[in-house]
């Protein structure tokens, strides 16, 4: 018999089953990963594959919530075969970004849930020729609006003799965050994570491929779980060792939600993620002398003064004006696909109240 506390089960979830749910014989589990339409479940009962109950998800698919790794659902548990899902349990944090597969189809654009229900999210780069500020500030504003806490490794300090001025660009995009250079091949670092390491508390790994998400795995399971692949070292690029999101729990206790490495991270409607990342320049529009101040031509504007004096760095500047573009339209796009889901519930709830009539 398995204890789904072990796997992060808490009264946050146990709240939201009704006893109809419970009397009907559902009970709760967690997604450990998904591959197209087939999801691998952990439950009281043990790991087991489940299936999309038809009628429930199939009707109106587009306005159902669909489960992701590392969520609770409701099952009916079927010990001969596939369990069947009833439910996704509300999330208490999750990561999103905006479908790469539909991101330049405007009608059919819509969020990707990468993970959901962890603790803190452990945002990776490598100090070798893949290292990004830009991209990390798109990193930590996704981390910043799931709800969990960004902690930044910095990985492969054995391929860099000097990595201090590394470490001093990122502590100036992300002042006091947590940040950790780290070895899993030496073990350079290894025990400042062990704050994080707790029973039950779940973890996601983020970042590009060949950045040693996979063998980060490994080096805290004290065991191979994950295939490590070479990076070429004429551009030290990556290969995607993990192709599927997926769940480990390890022998210490603690959950792991490995992602593969992203080509593109589209923001996902993140004015909250923007405003934690870009603090900095949140405050400093807000001391402009107009408050619809356009950070262009206009006198007293406290953006332009800081540009003049070196305050802040152009890149630094387009890279939050980038990013806010792309989540105005994202945010544009949520509301309307949240409008039209409420619309089509209402009319299902108006046509059943009918017939009982």
């Amino acid at each position: 018999m398995i204890n789904l506390t072990d796997y992060g089960y808490n009264d946050i979830y146990e709240r939201q089953i009704t006893e109809e749910e419970k009397d009907a014989g559902l009970q709760p589990a967690r997604v450990l990963s998904v591959q197209k339409e087939t999801y691998r479940l952990i439950s009281s009962a043990g790991e087991n594959n489940a299936k999309l109950k038809g009628s429930i998800f199939y009707q109106d698919s587009k306005y159902q919530t669909y489960p992701a790794v590392g969520d609770f659902v409701l099952i009916k548990y079927n010990p001969m075969g596939d369990d069947i899902i009833y439910r996704v349990l509300e999330r208490r944090t999750s990561f999103s970004r905006l479908n790469p597969t539909l991101r330049n189809n405007v009608t059919g654009a819509s969020e990707q849930i990468v993970a959901a229900n962890f603790d803190y999210v452990f945002i990776m780069a490598s100090l070798n020729y893949d290292f990004n500020v830009r991209r990390m500030e798109r990193y930590l504003t996704t981390a910043w609006q799931s709800g969990g806490t960004p902690v930044i490794l910095l990985t492969k300090a054995d391929l860099c003799e000097d990595y201090s001025d590394m470490v001093a660009e990122i502590e100036a995009v992300a002042p006091g965050m947590e940040i950790h250079v780290i070895s899993t091949y030496t073990g350079f670092g290894m025990d400042t994570l062990n704050k994080y390491l707790k029973p039950a508390a779940t973890l996601v790994f983020l970042g590009s491929s060949g950045i040693g998400k996979s063998s980060l795995v490994n080096a805290l399971a004290g065991e191979e779980l994950m295939k490590v692949n070479m990076i070429r070292e004429d551009d030290s690029k990556g290969h995607h060792t993990t192709t599927y999101r997926q769940l480990f729990k390890l022998n210490n206790g603690v959950l792991i939600i490995d992602t593969p490495g992203m080509r593109e991270l589209g923001i996902w409607a993140a004015d909250e993620g923007i405003g934690e990342t870009f603090a900095d320049i949140e405050v400093l529009t807000s001391l402009c002398k107009f408050s619809d101040c356009s950070h262009n031509r206009e006198p007293g504007c406290a953006i332009k003064a800081a540009l003049e004096d070196g305050t802040l760095t152009p890149e630094r500047y387009k890279s939050y004006i980038k990013l806010k573009k792309e989540s105005q339209h994202s945010a544009d796009k949520a509301a309307y696909l949240k409008a039209k889901t409420q619309f089509f519930k209402n009319a299902a709830k108006n046509h059943r109240s009918s017939r009982k009539s």
